[in-house]
């Protein structure tokens, strides 16, 4: 069990501790059901009445908390107190029990493989010919990694992962479990025109095409992903077809994400659950898409842009924009004509009164 004072978890957060530094705090908990040994996390008014439901003796607050009237006997209070919450919980993970600098016996390792000092490898897993590892980095049990592949330092990757050959990524990578970077892109062709590119071309027009089989066109150009990058469960990233799939440093990928071949996204980028981006697209740093957003392929979206959960990207984006809908539109723009859309029932209905009051006043003159 993590164990620390109140005072030391204000000094690793930067703050000053109020009240009595020398509680010990054993985790944190919400405030109606923390005991005396954790720190409740109120960080709103809201929550904060609820602490006197629990036995807590100390809570995160936010900045200017009357913290004495909540009965606590001391308080960390915060600017931005969910932001300290990335300090803290760090500070309190005990982590996955994972071994640090042992290769398991069961683990097949490659004999031209580099690893570098203090990697630990869990059972059955195995790392390929002339892959590098770098220094502290925790690979789990039933993990994959091909030949050529590089990994940094202090890398941290859960069971199941699946890396395949010619990818290159970065220091401090978390990677969830059962993730799959760098497995073949989404590319066929057809001989002849298909119907896919009939329609695109004529917005709908797909007469004249035949049937047809798909040829495969393999991938050739890997995956290149940077520092402090995470992925989540599930997800995939698809290696290019000619140049590298990229991934900027500090992205952060949730579960089950696809990101498809040729794929550039920038630096500090959030992908949310089931984000979908298709291939040949180009997304700008510091971009969120949300849940269940797609991006069409070979699509450019600026910087700073974030997409609603459940849009559908079919256009370019520009920088600083947010986006929202079916197909994806200026957010204001959607949400006003959503209201319109709920209005237009008793607008049809006004609309027939007056067509009665027409006619009748028509019929009568």
């Amino acid at each position: 069990m993590t164990t620390f004072t109140l005072a030391e978890i204000a000094a690793a957060l930067g703050v000053d501790v109020q009240g009595d530094g020398s509680l010990t705090i054993t985790r944190v908990a919400e405030p109606a059901s923390a005991t005396s040994a954790d720190l409740a996390l109120a960080m709103k008014p809201e929550f904060a009445d609820q602490i006197s439901a629990g036995a807590a003796q100390a809570a995160l607050l936010w900045q200017g908390a009357d913290w004495q009237s909540y009965g606590l006997k001391g308080a960390i209070l915060m600017d931005r107190p969910r932001y300290g919450m990335s300090k803290l919980s760090a500070m309190m993970d005990a982590g996955q029990g994972y071994a640090h600098g042992i290769i398991h016996p069961t683990a097949l390792i490659d004999p031209t493989a580099q690893l570098g000092e203090g990697v630990s490898v869990g059972p059955f897993s195995i790392i390929g010919a002339g892959s590098v590892v770098g220094e502290g980095s925790v690979i789990a049990s039933h993990v994959t990694i091909a030949p050529r592949v590089s990994i940094g330092a202090d890398a941290l990757i859960h069971p199941g992962v699946r890396i395949m050959a010619d990818t290159t990524i970065g220091d401090r990578p978390i990677l969830h479990g059962n993730v799959v970077i760098g497995g073949d892109g989404f590319s066929f062709v057809t001989p002849e025109k298909s119907a896919v590119e009939q329609v695109r071309d004529t917005l709908g027009d797909s007469s004249g095409t035949r049937a047809q089989a798909w040829a495969r066109i393999h991938s050739l150009g890997g995956v290149e992903i940077g520092d402090d990058v995470e992925v989540g469960a599930n997800s995939t990233i698809d290696q290019g077809s000619v140049r590298a799939t990229r991934v900027g440093s500090g992205t952060k990928i949730d579960n089950l994400v696809q990101v498809g071949h040729n794929v550039v996204i920038g630096t500090d980028c959030l992908l949310c659950a089931q984000a979908a981006v298709a291939g040949s697209t180009v997304i700008g740093n510091n971009c969120v898409l949300g849940g269940k957003s797609g991006v069409a392929d070979n699509i450019k979206i600026g910087d700073n842009v974030v997409i609603g959960a459940a849009s559908a990207v079919l256009s370019n984006v520009p920088a600083g924009r947010a986006m929202l809908g079916y197909p994806a539109v200026k957010m204001d723009t959607h949400v006003e004509t959503y209201k319109a859309l709920r209005r237009l029932p008793r607008l049809l209905r006004e609309f027939a009164e007056l067509k009665k009051t027409v006619s009748k006043n028509g019929l009568s003159g």
